[in-house]
């Protein structure tokens, strides 16, 4: 599981202490710490973030880009009033088809729309078929050098006030050793300072987990 800039002790209270999640959730994040790429899965705290934005937002209308096991999506859903819906952008049948054992089990599915193949055309196509402004809340963890289409397609589906969240902006402290120069940390850098000085939104980088940006759609 991806890790935060806190020390262990602080971070072990935390996640056991501060960070309240259902059965259901701590099984599904217990199951995925056992998989080779733990790291991608977000922590019970940004869980608890995201299902507190989608409240504060009154948010019916949710895109995902990046899904792994499920466990941002069903804390998203699970904090969705009645019919509403997160649609869920990833390439991978393998790791999405935990996820959909787990969002059964948790009484969410039916709020999960989970649509596989590359996520720039199941955003363009969302942006035809429901239209510019149509989202309340995007959340984009996926891969990094696609960040930037990622931003510019949510931008545009997202409604003024709404919000894009966009996860691992710090990218376990790579992005500011002028050392580190591999395509994924260059393309962070690169957005960071984009949203930076971009006069369509306002915007702010949290340290929860491993650099969580928050950007809000100007009207």
């Amino acid at each position: 599981m991806a890790r935060t800039f806190l020390p262990e002790p602080l971070e072990k209270y935390l996640f056991d202490v501060l960070s309240p999640r259902t059965d259901v959730q701590e099984r599904l994040r217990r199951e995925t710490q056992a998989h080779p790429r733990a790291s991608m899965q977000i922590g019970p705290d940004q869980g608890l973030f995201l299902g507190l934005l989608v409240r504060m937002l009154d948010a019916r209308r949710v895109v995902e880009v990046g899904t792994f096991t499920g466990y941002s999506a069903m804390a998203m859903a699970m904090a969705l009033p009645p019919g509403g819906r997160v649609v869920c952008c990833d390439i991978s049948e393998e790791y999405t088809s935990v996820a959909r054992r787990y969002w059964k089990e948790a009484g969410v599915a039916d709020r999960i729309d989970l649509r596989l193949g590359p996520a720039t055309e199941t955003l363009a196509r969302l942006l035809a078929t429901e239209g510019p402004g149509s989202q309340d809340l995007a959340f984009i963890d996926a891969d990094k050098t696609g960040y930037d289409a990622y931003y510019e397609a949510c931008l545009q589906l997202v409604r003024p006030g709404g919000i894009i969240g966009i996860d691992n902006v710090l990218w376990s402290g790579r992005v500011a050793d002028p050392a580190v120069t591999d395509a994924d940390t260059a393309a962070l850098r690169a957005l960071n300072l984009k949203i930076r000085n971009d006069a369509r939104v306002d915007a702010v980088v949290l340290t929860v987990g491993d650099g969580l940006t928050l950007a809000r759609r100007k009207g």
